[in-house]
């Protein structure tokens, strides 16, 4: 089968779908599949004729991931051209001569829906799910709105963005004004209680996001957020265990827990090898273990996932839970969560692969 393994771009999350690419890239081609790795911002330069024939190591040149976010600026100055075309050199030509596209992509661009809308339009098939539910996961707030309509059990927050930013109504609303720089959005008067945890609306890989205690952290996380989005979620700080379950076509796979060795669990903590202690299958009771699947899947469904995505939770000392977001094309890196997961039903990596490319190619 003819597979581009499509990953890169320029989003914060650029290296993680690199090393994602890679393994997928690599076990594909050990499957013998006709496998070749795209970088979707950058391209492919050169005559494509023949390409997936190619006796060629597509992921040569892809090294691991760094303990700080990648400079897009450095990948944009590749493209002179990059601010009329998000898709590189020759991307959409083999994306449409594949028998299916393989994405490899994490964050803005990639999980957005923004991608799949284009191939929807231009009839090339895709692996996860399609450009409605991406776009409604990659958006925190939502989520949050879903999750609410659902009764899934949720961080309390509120939206937040600079004074500047806000509308001349909201902003002259001192009900809502936080500190005299801030403005809630959501209608609801700013409260803010610490510790809370402060984070871009969209995006992944804990990027943006911080753990203020005082006034002065929470200027400082804001500023982080604000990076990223023109808005950021000011959240309920839950205190407790931290867990992940996949759902594969609306199935719930093993829990697993996630306990950094230090800190939370950030962008480090999620990448760099040893930083995090992952247990699979989580030591949990079969009541806890239940509650933590069956929100996984309802999480799924309201939000109308095709194929496969995963939960993120927080469980209280009260064993109270509580989903914290979703992840619409989870990691495929050697640290990821949801390979861990299937490893633990017995479905190996390539496996896991085979059954995604499976569900792409019978939606």
């Amino acid at each position: 089968m003819k597979v581009v393994v499509l990953c890169g771009g320029i989003s914060t999350e650029r290296d993680v779908s690199l090393i994602s690419g890679s393994m997928i890239y690599k076990t594909l081609k050990n499957k013998g599949h006709q496998a070749i790795m795209l970088d979707v911002y950058l391209g492919f330069e050169g005559s494509t004729d023949g390409i997936f024939e190619l006796d060629k190591d597509w992921s040569e040149s892809v090294k691991g991931i760094s303990e700080i976010n990648p400079d897009i600026s450095k990948i944009k100055a590749m493209r002179p051209d990059g601010d009329k075309n998000f898709f590189g050199p020759n991307v959409i030509k083999l994306c449409q001569e594949a028998d299916v596209v393989f994405m490899a992509l994490h964050g803005v661009g990639g999980e957005d829906g923004k991608v799949q809308a284009a191939f929807e339009l231009m009839g090339i098939t895709y692996t996860g799910t399609d450009f409605t539910s991406a776009a409604m996961a990659m958006d925190k707030t939502v989520t949050k709105d879903l999750f609410n309509a659902w009764n899934i059990n949720t961080p309390k927050g509120i939206v937040i963005c600079r004074k500047e930013n806000a509308s001349k109504a909201d902003a002259s609303d001192e009900k809502r004004s936080i500190y005299g720089k801030y403005v809630a959005e959501n209608g609801s008067e700013a409260d803010i209680v610490y510790p809370c945890i402060v984070k871009a609306t969209n995006g992944g890989s804990s990027v943006g996001v911080s753990i203020a205690n005082t006034p002065s952290e929470f200027d400082a996380a804001c500023d982080e957020a604000f990076k990223y989005d023109v808005k950021a979620i000011v959240e309920q700080f839950i205190k407790g265990r931290e867990f992940a379950v996949g759902v594969i076509d609306g199935k719930a796979l093993p829990v697993i827990e996630i306990a950094p060795k230090e800190g939370f669990y950030d962008y480090k903590n999620k990448y760099q090898a040893g930083s995090t202690v992952e247990t699979c299958p989580a030591d949990l009771t079969d009541s806890q273990r239940i509650k933590l699947q069956t929100m996984a899947e309802r999480a799924y469904k309201a939000l109308r996932y095709k194929s496969y995505a995963r939960m993120d939770f927080m469980m209280d000392k009260d064993d109270e839970v509580y989903c914290l977001e979703c992840n619409t094309l989870p990691g495929m890196t050697p640290t990821s969560l949801l390979p861990q997961e299937a490893a633990a039903i017995g479905m190996d990596f390539g496996e896991l692969c085979d059954r995604i490319i499976n569900m792409a190619i019978g939606k």
